[in-house]
């Protein structure tokens, strides 16, 4: 397997405890299974291109869908998140991710919603989320394209640490509601106000220059194909994706 990406024994030991214990026969290895499933990811391949090394495509695919169900990917990312430590330095941004035609099919009345909007661009989901003073993504959210901020602003900045003492946030952010929400728990709010508002607070100008951390974190998480174009249909398999390639970008590195 010299040619395709295969996890290290540190990777695979960091994150072994998230999984299931397997019951009656034991499971395909893995390490290989869910190195497949980051190789696949992160290429944006159709699964039956994956390598052959990596065994079946279809226990890559299978594998992959059971565990997102048992949000075993959104665990993963969240402990990873804690283990990393908490920052005084939030900042909080929101990008679209174009949906491609084979995630995009109407949805029936009773199913789970799959977060797809239409905006000017066309089809696409919209991921809200928050990283710290280094650029690492720490909470992630999705809505449909059409979604505002200030509604994935209401579920990401609703329970900070009491360690947090700076938010930083672009004009899309620039609500009375969030900024007394910030200001009632201590929080200096970097939100550059509306152009249009008659009473414009103030803000720190140099600090708000650290934002572009926020926005070179979507740049790596758009690295991975797969996230960059949305090809899940289900709303929880697009979100695992997410949290699979945040996880190995920002705290599994080697």
């Amino acid at each position: 397997m010299r040619d395709v990406f295969l996890l290290s024994e540190r990777q695979r030991e960091r994150i072994r405890p998230f999984f299931p214990l397997a019951h009656g026969v034991p499971r395909v290895n893995d390490r290989r299974v869910l190195s497949g499933i980051v190789y696949v990811i992160r290429n944006g391949l159709q699964w039956k291109d994956a390598p052959k090394a990596y065994g079946p495509h279809k226990t890559l695919y299978n594998r992959f869908i059971r565990w997102s169900r048992l949000g075993v990917f959104d665990r993963i990312f969240v402990v990873l998140t804690e283990q990393a430590g908490r920052s005084k330095r939030l900042m909080i941004d929101a990008t679209h991710l174009k949906a491609h035609r084979t995630s995009a099919s109407l949805l029936k009345k009773g199913l789970f919603p799959r977060h797809i909007g239409r905006t000017e661009g066309g089809l696409n989901s919209k991921p809200h989320a928050v990283c710290d003073g280094q650029g690492r993504a720490i909470r992630l959210h999705l809505t449909a394209g059409q979604v505002s901020d200030f509604k994935g602003a209401d579920v990401l900045l609703a329970d900070l640490s009491d360690e947090t003492e700076e938010v930083i946030g672009d004009r899309g952010y620039d609500s009375d509601r969030i900024r007394l929400s910030l200001a009632e728990r201590n929080i200096t709010a970097c939100i550059p106000p509306k152009k249009n508002r008659k009473s414009k607070p103030p803000y720190n100008w140099h600090l708000y220059k650290k934002r572009h951390l926020i926005e070179n974190m979507f740049a790596n998480l758009k690295d991975w194909r797969r996230v960059a174009t949305r090809y899940d249909r289900c709303a929880h398999t697009f979100m695992s994706a997410i949290h699979i390639a945040a996880s190995f970008i920002f705290y599994l590195k080697e």
